[in-house]
Order: C-alpha cells, then sequence, then structure tokens
C-alpha cells in the first residue's frame, strides 16, 4: 500500500497521539501563568475587568477574520459586543449584520459554553459568519449553514496553472459520519480526567480544521472551537486573552504547523507545541496588559492631588498604557510637544513641572537624547 500523503488517509484515522513527556513542561508553565493571570484579575474592579473582557473579545474576532486577510470595521464589532455584555457602545459604532453575526458566534462560544455542542449548533454558528447574501463573499455559490459540496477541497497558492496544493481535505463521501465522530468526542472528552483541558482544545483546534467541513469560514469556526473548549477547561465565561491576536502574530508559523502535521502521522505532538506555546503568548500578553492597568490605577492613587494640565494627564496617560505607542524607551520633548500638541516651550516647561512632582523621570542620556520615563517608585 502505498505511504499515505494526507493525515486523514492512515487507517487509524481519527485517533491521534501524543507524547505527554514533551508536553509536560509546557503544560505546568500554561496552567501556572493561567492561576497568575486569574489572580491579577482579582486587584482588578469590576468595571475595568469588564472592559478587559470586551477588549479580549474584540482582539479575538478582528484577528480570527484578519488571519483569512479580512478587515472588519472596529467600532461596528465593538458595539455589537458592547451591547449584549450590558455595556455602553460607541456612540459613532453603527452596528452591521455582519458585526452582529460575529459578536453572537462569540458570546455563544464562551458564554454558554456548559451547552451541548451539536451539529445544529455548529450550523448556526456557520450561519452566523455568513449573515448577508452569499455574493458579498466569494466569486462561487456557498453552501452557507449546511456541509460543503462535492467538489474537492484543497488550499493552494501560486500560480493557476501550477499551483501548490497545501492542504487536501477528507473527501466529500462520509463527512457527516466524521463530523458526528468528532462532535461526539468533544462531548464525551470533557469527562475524561486523563485528557488535559489544553491538550483537548489543541486536538479540537486541529481535528475539525483538516475536516474541513464547510465551503468557507473553516479557519474562523475552528478558532471559535478552540475558545469554547478553552472556556470548558477553565469552567468559566470570561474571556481575558486573545488566542487568535497570537496565531496573527505567528500567521506564517501557524499555517506552517498545520500543513506540516496534516501531511504526517497521527502523532501530532508537533502541533500540540506550537499550539501550548501559542497559547502561554496570549496569556503573557493579557498578562501585561491587566499589568499596566493595575499600574495606571495605582499611579493615578498616588497623584490623584496634583494638579496638572489636561496635556500633562493625556501624555501620563499614553506613557502608562505602554503597548506600541506607548514610548517603551522614554519620551523625548520633542514627542511630547507632538503628542500633547503644545509648543516647545509649554513641553519643556510641563516636563520641568512633572519632574519636580515626581511623575517623571530622567533616563541617563542627556543633551537632545533626553527622554522620560512615568516614575513607578511605590506601585
Amino acid at each position: 500500500m502505498d505511504q499515505p500523503h494526507w493525515i486523514w488517509q492512515h487507517t487509524d484515522w481519527p485517533h491521534f497521539h501524543w507524547q505527554p513527556g514533551r508536553l509536560a513542561a509546557l503544560l505546568r508553565e500554561c496552567g501556572h501563568t493561567q492561576g497568575r493571570l486569574l489572580g491579577m484579575l482579582g486587584s482588578v474592579s469590576q468595571a475595568i475587568s469588564a472592559e478587559n473582557e470586551l477588549d479580549a473579545l474584540l482582539q479575538n474576532i478582528l484577528t480570527s477574520s484578519a488571519i483569512e486577510g479580512e478587515q472588519l470595521n472596529v467600532g461596528s464589532v465593538r458595539s455589537s459586543l458592547a451591547r449584549r455584555m450590558g455595556l455602553e457602545a460607541l456612540k459613532d459604532g453603527q452596528v452591521s449584520r455582519r458585526s452582529e453575526g460575529l459578536a453572537e458566534l462569540m458570546m455563544d462560544a464562551t458564554q454558554q459554553f456548559n451547552q451541548p455542542f451539536t451539529l445544529a449548533r455548529l450550523l448556526n454558528w456557520h450561519q452566523l459568519l455568513f449573515p448577508v447574501p452569499q455574493a458579498n463573499y466569494a466569486s462561487r455559490p456557498l453552501n452557507i449553514g449546511s456541509l460543503r459540496g462535492g467538489e474537492p477541497m484543497q488550499v493552494v497558492s501560486g500560480r493557476l496553472d501550477r499551483p501548490t496544493v497545501h492542504f487536501e481535505a477528507p473527501p466529500r463521501p462520509g463527512l457527516e459520519q466524521s463530523l458526528d465522530d468528532f462532535l461526539e468526542w468533544f462531548e464525551t472528552s470533557r469527562d475524561q480526567p486523563e485528557l488535559d483541558p489544553l491538550v483537548r482544545a489543541g486536538v479540537a483546534h486541529f481535528w475539525f480544521v483538516t475536516l474541513h467541513p464547510f465551503d468557507d469560514g473553516n479557519g474562523r469556526l475552528t478558532r471559535a472551537i478552540t475558545d469554547l473548549a478553552l472556556a470548558q477547561g477553565e469552567h468559566q465565561a470570561i474571556r481575558f486573552y486573545a488566542m487568535s491576536a497570537s496565531i496573527l502574530e505567528d500567521r506564517i508559523g501557524y499555517y506552517n504547523a498545520l500543513e506540516s502535521s496534516q501531511r504526517a502521522t497521527l502523532d501530532i505532538t508537533e502541533w500540540l507545541e506550537w499550539f501550548l506555546k501559542t497559547l502561554l503568548r496570549s496569556v503573557q500578553q493579557a498578562m501585561a496588559r491587566i499589568d499596566r492597568v493595575l499600574g495606571r490605577s495605582r499611579f493615578w492613587q498616588r497623584h490623584r492631588d496634583l494638579p496638572l494640565s489636561a496635556e500633562q494627564i493625556k501624555v501620563l496617560n499614553r506613557l502608562l498604557d505602554g503597548g506600541e505607542k506607548g514610548f517603551e524607551h522614554g519620551i523625548s520633548a520633542a514627542q511630547y510637544q507632538a503628542v500633547a500638541k503644545v509648543s516647545k516651550a509649554t513641553a519643556t516647561r510641563h516636563l520641568a513641572d512633572l519632574l519636580e512632582k515626581n511623575c517623571l523621570i530622567r533616563l541617563p542620556a542627556g543633551g537632545r537624547s533626553t527622554r522620560y520615563q512615568v516614575n513607578t517608585a511605590g506601585d
């Protein structure tokens, strides 16, 4: 018999296995980091906690679509989520059928984690992904809310006359049974104490995306199923990290990890290693974000009685927010002038005032290279 080209061609498909020893250290670190994140959240007010959850859900939706090359309207999606969470929506956030469908899908996957994951629920998710006429999604007809058609399902790139086939899904005949097998495993595996919940999420991700049961939307549904599995593993609906964002950061690595394992044996250890490392990174990024929120809260608690101008407050908040636009290496007088929209003389006066009030510290480099950072002493 010829050597199988795709993983689903193995006679034992889909009986996956892996090497627990290679995953043990990663699983310990993931579990420890998740625990630390939950501990940090105990120090955050309910209002801030809700905003962080909204941001995480928003990031998950936006980046899951971005992985597929689709850019969504941020304000529209945020407003759709906020309304469902009982938060104030953006004034200029006009919701659309698209944003409403994506928000409903995400909320169902995370908030209703205790509900059975049935075929009817999956098909409804697919309809939520494509709530407007199919002409807006693809040049070919799509089966929306039903399984894919009979033509081969392939992921290809390159020239039309010499395409590179990165993946071919299992054939259409027998797809119903294959999907039933997956859904049955997904339900029964929740009660298997020997199966780590994070490994279960990784297996679910790989298994479903390999089945590729729909004409379109398979990747986004796979990541929603992953969110559902993670919520089930944590026994809580609240989400504070966005794994799709970490996948987007390493999109090439994501597709390479999938393609490599889909061409290999039923030992999916390498895929699970990639999955757990990416999950760990997403939790660590959430911790860093929460840490900035807590630091900002402590800073303003210490300096709540200081007389500061609106421009000074704006710049301090920008520094406290951190991230890509937070001037990680400090802010210069010229940058202060640009952010605060003040004159050079005013910027110099503001910075001197913030130094005197111990809100800022001057970094070692002097002259034109002088930069300032928030004074975190006392945090």
